[in-house]
């Protein structure tokens, strides 16, 4: 069954703005006209509006009166000259076209955390669920290359996270990004990428089926540039202040001295975020970020618990309400059975298929070595396939590693 219809630039969702609402369109074409202005800012555009009051009149003022705000005169001629009001009315049709939405900085739907930031963008380009933004997300981040054990840690951590209502939140990237969208969505469980391209541009192109599953799992994608912006190098960085400042924190998985992944980190900081980080092999390369990260001061993560306790109380009470309310509806109300999902492939009884290769591989009175258990499944499972199936088998309490590296069965 093809996907390609979630991203189809004909489909329209139920949320899609009217072209037409005279006065409600005003004031965003008000704020898209700013926010295609060249020159301006996310700071001048927000301060441009406390002065103009109603943010139709922008249409309204002179060029004098334009340049009294302390605007650039490029700025102040495109605007004056009417060029802002056109392009902001091509960009919205656009929008409408291909199904998206826009969000401004005034709408009620707007993500609460991104307001609290420095430099809010002005406005939010938009493809699916927009009340996913008023819950929790924890942002997962790392390397575009990262090893085996990164990439597994990625994947079960966001999937034990989204089983308990947190939205999963990251870049689309290759690598940790790519990794962490797939943990949510093994959950059935909706995740938000932040693209540092337009919302019609896919990037990376290899993603284009992962992009489709996110749309088709009630998940979003958003982006502060207009359509059609193509992966230019500067907007990644500008982009991440977005995915820390949608979050209530951010865990870093696997980054090397030089990965952009300290600028998210280092704008969590700054926007008094929590960071949380995955300690690494400190003979890695990709283990530096996060294993300095704990050195001066982030929460180390082993397992979802550590964020999970972590959470601000009002975070985990909002978390733990959706959870009961779940799982109220048609279902016993005993303790147990409210209790979200173990974090697993397989249940009690029987496991999935890779988890039972490895677990057979495996025995209870002699240790395996890792790299001998890779020797050993060469051909049947992929590195990536074997470090998830033991970390589920970990979980599970089905297998325990030893030092070195070693592993065995727990019975």
């Amino acid at each position: 069954m093809s996907m390609k219809p979630a991203l189809s630039l004909n489909s329209k969702p139920a949320d899609a703005l009217p072209a037409s609402a005279p006065q409600w369109s005003e004031d965003r074409l008000a704020w898209l006209a700013l926010a295609l202005t060249p020159g301006l800012g996310p700071r001048r555009i927000l301060s441009a509006m406390e002065k103009l009051g109603a943010a139709p009149r922008l249409f309204q003022l002179t060029l004098t009166e334009l340049e009294a705000f302390g605007m650039p005169i490029e700025a102040v001629k495109f605007i004056s000259e009417g060029k802002a009001r056109d392009a902001a009315q091509e960009e919205w049709k656009r929008v409408n076209d291909s199904g998206g939405s826009l969000l401004t900085y005034a709408d009620e739907e707007y993500p609460d955390r991104l307001r609290e930031i420095y430099d809010a963008p002005a406005v939010l380009w938009v493809r699916g669920n927009r009340a996913l933004f008023s819950r929790p997300s924890v942002a997962v981040i790392g390397t575009r290359h990262p090893t085996p054990y990164g990439a597994g840690m990625a994947e079960v951590l966001s999937r034990d996270l989204a089983l308990r209502k947190l939205v999963i939140l990251s870049g689309m990237a290759r690598g940790i990004d790519t990794a962490a969208h797939k943990g949510a969505l093994a959950a059935k469980g909706p995740t938000i990428a932040v693209w540092g391209t337009g919302i019609d541009v896919i990037y990376p192109k290899e993603n284009k089926h992962l992009a489709e599953q996110i749309l088709l799992g009630e998940g979003a994608i958003v982006s502060e540039f207009p359509m059609g912006t193509f992966p230019a190098p500067q907007n990644f960085p500008k982009r991440n202040r977005i995915i820390s400042g949608m979050s209530v924190g951010v865990l870093v998985i696997e980054a090397s001295e030089t990965s952009g992944t300290r600028v998210t980190a280092r704008c969590a900081l700054e926007q008094n975020r929590d960071v949380y980080a995955v300690p690494g092999n400190v003979t890695s390369k990709t283990a530096w970020g996060p294993n300095t990260l704990i050195k001066q001061g982030a929460r180390l993560v082993a397992t979802w618990e550590d964020i999970w306790e972590d959470l601000p109380t009002q975070v985990r009470v909002q978390l733990e309400e959706q959870l009961e309310a779940e799982s109220n509806v048609g279902v016993s109300t005993t303790s147990e059975s409210n209790r979200p999902p173990d974090a697993s492939l397989f249940s009690a009884t029987q496991l999935a298929p890779n988890e039972d290769r490895v677990f057979q591989a495996l025995h209870t009175d002699e240790a395996l070595q890792l790299d001998e258990l890779m020797e050993k499944l060469e051909g049947e499972l992929t590195s990536s396939e074997v470090f998830t199936a033991l970390f589920e088998l970990e979980l599970a309490g089905r297998v325990k590693q030893l030092p070195g590296k070693n592993f065995v069965r727990s019975f």
